[in-house]
């Protein structure tokens, strides 16, 4: 058993595809191919169904995934601590967050770190929370950001930041001459609201509840740039996060804050409790951490 073939075999068994896996492992398809089959053999059990186009994990498959992680991991903690020994500035970053953090967040934050640590290789994974929590326990990744707390004893969980969620409306809205606007007022509105695969919308839709109404959903989207064109063009409002607004360039949205009980979302920083953290990984969790203190308000 080599490890390239457990780098294939992961590769496969994450994107469910012989083609898009040897892309990623920079391999000809024919050669992963054989090189899945002979694993296949070795172990003497199907790891793969190939049904027409659609792959699944068999039982085999699952029992070797887990471990076939565990395995990559530690190979990788093993060149992380080399590399860390010979040159403390030198080294691979894995950050995982989530899509509606990710773009808004870390950008400026990656080009400066980059500036300060040329010798670094910063690698962002966007996905969903459970993605994200699923790739920290895993050890995919060295620091996860995602908004909603997490409650694993193998995962370590810092609060970076409390973030506002602002009121997003039309700007013709009738709303938007008002001086003070309460949660309340937004009772009888139509809410464009993201999604039950992100935490975002079940936030918003939570913490209406609290207020004693449910909001009435009349659009879902999966980005937040869908959200806030559709709610431009006037099919409801929506609560955005604080960071999202600032990135609006062209303004086609009305933004207020609300008055108290003010709508937020809090951040979090996670990371593996017994992943081995190379003296690069310490420098950025630090500058995130800095960064979160002197830039969100």
């Amino acid at each position: 058993m080599e490890l390239h073939q457990l780098r294939y075999f992961v590769a496969v068994a994450e994107l469910q595809s012989f083609t898009r896996a040897a892309e990623k492992c920079d391999v000809a398809q024919p050669s992963l191919s054989q090189q899945i089959i002979k694993l296949e053999k070795e172990l003497r059990h199907p790891l793969f169904e190939r049904l027409g186009r659609t792959i699944r994990l068999t039982d085999a498959g699952r029992a070797l995934y887990d471990q076939a992680v565990g395995v990559l991991a530690g190979v990788d903690e093993i060149r992380d601590r080399v590399t860390a020994a010979t040159d403390p500035h030198r080294g691979t970053v894995a950050i995982g967050a989530i899509p509606t953090i990710a773009p808004y967040l870390l950008p400026p934050l990656l080009k400066s770190f980059a500036k300060r640590f040329p010798k670094a290789r910063l690698a962002l994974r966007e996905n969903l929370t459970d993605g994200v929590i699923r790739s920290c326990l895993a050890g995919e990744v060295d620091v996860g950001v995602i908004a909603s707390p997490v409650a694993s004893d193998l995962l370590h969980s810092e609060p970076l930041f409390t973030e506002p969620l602002l009121l997003a409306m039309p700007a013709n809205h009738r709303l938007v001459k008002k001086r003070t606007v309460t949660l309340q007022d937004l009772a009888e509105e139509p809410f464009v609201l993201m999604s039950e695969l992100h935490c975002l919308g079940d936030q918003i839709v939570g913490f209406c509840r609290q207020q004693g109404y449910s909001p009435v959903v009349r659009c879902q989207g999966v980005q937040l740039l869908t959200i806030q064109e559709l709610v431009a063009q006037g099919h409801g409002v929506s609560l955005i996060p604080a960071m999202a607004h600032e990135m609006d360039r062209g303004r086609r949205c009305e933004y207020r804050g609300l008055a108290e009980p003010t709508p937020t979302r809090k951040i979090h920083l996670i990371w593996h409790k017994d992943r081995y953290q190379s003296p690069v990984v310490k420098e950025f969790i630090r500058t995130l951490r800095d960064h979160a203190a002197k830039n969100i308000q």
